[in-house]
């Protein structure tokens, strides 16, 4: 048996979870080495994170925002297309956002304000990725250098914008007005209050349901097996009949938008302003959820889940662990990409020797 013979629970739960545990022990190694107890350390993320319940609310909310920044990632993936462009999309999905709360917040009810804020965030998302998109299908121009090309022009553009526009006469900080009480998703907290005073809101049923979308999109239409034949074979699937330079331009579309909508939990249902650095590489950590998750909506699900534990775990164990770093959370992410990425077939000779040896 060889590697590319592995069957699918093989690659789609073994794998991610070796490559997990290996960048958990690294990780631990590493916790050791700053003078501190990994078990204990390990125990502190888990209980702030996931037991307490308003600290699983928090893991809950951070994860609303990567299933985004993960599916955008992972649809651009099925098309062979590497979109590391969802930190600028989602950048450019804010300020959408804000244009529609700026011009409407006065006027419109909640139930017509939100989703135009919705529409904004995914419109402005979309039209980012637009420009790579047809670089790559027209010019042949590589998507992983435009997109990042277009995530710092994204970051300098938004910091233009709001110091020159957005922000209100006689205030400091680099931030829009504060938006109306109607444009505030509601927050579940509301309808449980075990959760606690926490910004978790409605982004979380709409990731879930992005999800399934997601699902039934990709492996269950005509559209999606267009998008996975190119992914696998531009030529054969330009034989068949798929206009690839289409194809290209439209995932990089819904790519987008789908970053740009990861700016909603963010916004609408938290800071209820636009400010600088809103994004914090939500748009990077999507890239490790896609890898991680197998471009799976269940596994990125599942990886968005444990980001938003690392993140909020994180910051406890920095807090009662004083020679954790806080940039340990970060650590942790780099070595679960190098893992799921660069290494994600580590194990593989090995699991598959086992298996043959089994069925020997």
């Amino acid at each position: 048996m060889t590697t590319n013979d592995l069957p699918r629970w093989a690659t789609a739960v073994a794998l991610p979870l070796l490559n997990l545990l290996s960048a958990l022990l690294v990780a631990a190694l590493v916790i050791h080495l700053l003078g501190e107890d990994p078990v204990e350390s390990m125990h502190i993320l888990i209980n702030s994170a996931v037991v307490n319940p308003e600290g699983l609310s928090y893991t809950l909310f951070y994860a609303s925002t990567f299933v985004f920044t993960g599916l955008a990632v992972s649809l651009a993936m099925h098309a062979g297309l590497f979109n590391i462009g969802a930190e600028g999309q989602m950048y450019l999905g804010g300020l959408g956002i804000t244009i529609a709360m700026l011009a409407f917040d006065a006027t419109l009810p909640w139930y017509l304000l939100i989703p135009a804020g919705m529409l904004g965030a995914a419109l402005f998302g979309a039209l980012w990725a637009f420009v790579p998109g047809y670089l790559q299908a027209k010019r042949g121009s590589h998507i992983v250098v435009t997109t990042i090309m277009f995530n710092y022009i994204a970051s300098q553009l938004m910091n233009f914008v709001i110091v020159k526009f957005l922000i209100p006469a006689g205030e400091q900080n680099t931030a829009s007005r504060v938006f109306s009480q109607a444009a505030e998703m509601p927050r579940l907290s509301d309808w449980f209050p075990v959760l606690g005073d926490t910004p978790l809101n409605v982004s979380f049923f709409l990731a879930i349901i992005a999800l399934v979308i997601y699902g039934v999109m990709v492996s269950r239409s005509s559209w999606g097996y267009k998008l996975r034949a190119v992914g696998l074979n531009k030529h054969a699937a330009h034989y068949a009949g798929v206009k690839i330079s289409a194809m290209i331009v439209v995932t990089m579309l819904i790519s987008g938008a789908l970053a740009g909508l990861g700016a909603v939990n963010s916004i609408m249902g938290s800071t209820h302003y636009l400010s600088l650095n809103f994004v914090g590489g939500a748009g990077f950590i999507g890239i490790a959820i896609a890898l991680m998750g197998r471009q799976h909506p269940v596994g990125i699900f599942l990886s968005a889940v444990l980001f938003g534990a690392l993140t909020q775990g994180g910051f406890d164990l920095s807090l009662e662990k004083p020679n954790i770093p806080p940039e340990m959370v970060i650590f942790i992410q780099g070595l679960i990409i190098l893992f799921c990425g660069a290494m994600e077939y580590l194990y593989a000779p090995v699991l598959a020797k086992l298996l043959k040896g089994k069925q020997a």
